[in-house]
């Protein structure tokens, strides 16, 4: 098959998604360019998504759309009905990250703000929520366009604080399927660094990983440095803890179920000189198998006692586990469908079947809800970047990085085309 280049790719979806609408995806894109650099300049932080909810809210009432804020926080949700048919719930996330920019864009954030600690952080979109949200609103005034060729009811969803984990959840606990029409399917895209701009991918069955964090307080009975016999070392129990809570994924797990243990932090002490009372660890604990999970966490808190008991100390170990998600499982029905209208849409050769990762995205609370769920990839390195970078080797910024900076045009017309294409198969035809 020839390669289609980006231009011809854009080309296709704009054509494709004007057959559809009246509107058209290339008379729409300066409006969406306008709406992302807004966006891109005034982030929020998780749980803090107030004006940047707002906005969303006003674009989809002037749309038309039954628009209901502050679920779940500061989560909207906006609801076009047309007869009778599939629901269909497309959702991207708000929030940004304490991230300060150093992309030199000329709509570089210059946002600072308070964080649920009191401190005063940068605040950037480095995973691309920008890029999301905008992408809704594209889908949102294609499908209102389009309205005359399907039938059904499409439920948006903006939601806040992804990257703290309790968006989604927060939203479906305030009623998102019992106050609002419950979906028959759920779809969303995320940005991706590892694509150029122009493809898209896809993962059928697990595609990101259950997370939780895991804070150990081991207690010890400080001394002075030069009399160890004299003290319980807290350290030391929690250095002999790091390693042997590797044995949990290298010798109780089964390699072929993914599993990893991280200690990000280890702090305890403040001179050289002295033994403290305590120390600090910080885990990152993956996995996709809820047994798996459970067992991980059960390993931890018993390798974690059994440790401090051999030293003697005679206090147990703190071992609190917060900040949890669920693995994301992609229905493979519903993805091998929208992959196939993917490639129908754009080309097989940018249409790309890709790998499950151990990062971790809430959007998996929809399907652990019991609704058939897809999240699928979207490619936002400048071609021309991604080309140089996979022939000298030279590293790429990541989501979260400082320098993240999606190729705009053709990342915003591909994800508003995406979204559009995804939502249209499943609603109903006349």
């Amino acid at each position: 098959m020839k390669k289609l280049s980006i231009a011809a790719v854009l080309s296709i979806a704009a054509s494709s998604l004007s057959a559809q609408t009246p509107l058209g995806l290339d008379t729409l894109y300066p409006e969406l360019e306008k709406l992302y650099i807004d966006l891109h300049q005034t982030p929020e932080l998780s749980r803090q998504e107030v004006k940047t909810a707002a906005k969303l809210a006003e674009r989809f009432r002037r749309l038309g759309y039954e628009v209901t804020e502050n679920v779940g926080g500061t989560g909207v949700v906006a609801i076009l009905r047309n007869g009778k048919g599939p629901t269909v719930l497309v959702r991207e996330d708000m929030d940004a990250l304490p991230v300060e920019e150093r992309t030199g864009l000329p709509y570089a954030s210059k946002v600072t703000a308070t964080d649920e600690n009191g401190a005063t952080v940068p605040v950037m979109h480095a995973c691309g929520h920008d890029v999301h949200m905008t992408s809704l609103v594209g889908a949102a005034t294609l499908l209102m366009q389009s309205k005359s060729r399907w039938r059904g009811t499409v439920v948006l969803v903006a939601q806040p604080a992804e990257e703290r984990g309790g968006g989604a959840i927060g939203m479906i606990r305030d009623g998102l399927f019992t106050r609002f029409p419950k979906p028959d399917f759920a779809i969303g895209l995320h940005d991706s660094a590892r694509l150029p701009a122009g493809k898209v991918s896809w993962v059928s069955g697990f595609a990101c990983a259950n997370v939780d964090s895991v804070d150990v307080t081991i207690f010890g009975r400080g001394g002075h440095g030069a009399y160890p016999h004299m003290t319980i070392d807290p350290i030391v129990i929690a250095a002999r803890t790091v390693v042997a809570l590797q044995t949990l994924v290298a010798r109780e797990n089964d390699p072929l179920d993914p599993a990893v243990i991280t200690v990000g932090s280890f702090h305890g002490g403040t001179k050289h000189n002295i033994i403290p009372d305590e120390a600090k660890l910080q885990l990152t604990v993956r996995s996709y198998k809820d047994d798996v999970r459970k067992r991980l966490l059960a390993g931890i808190e018993r390798v974690t006692k059994a440790e401090a008991a051999a030293a003697g100390a005679a206090k147990e170990p703190s071992v609190r586990v917060s900040e949890g998600t669920p693995a994301m499982y992609n229905d493979p029905g519903l993805t091998h469908r929208i992959a196939g209208v993917f490639e129908r849409s754009f080309g097989k050769e940018n249409v790309l079947e890709d790998q499950p990762v151990m990062g971790g995205e809430d959007f998996s609370e929809f399907g652990r809800a019991g609704i058939p769920s897809l999240q699928f990839n979207l490619g936002a390195v400048e071609p021309a970047k991604y080309e140089a970078a996979r022939k000298n080797g030279t590293p790429l910024p990541s989501l979260h990085s400082s320098e993240w900076a999606p190729n705009r045009e053709t990342t915003l017309k591909m994800g508003t085309a995406t979204l559009t294409t995804a939502a249209l198969e499943l609603l109903g035809k006349p």
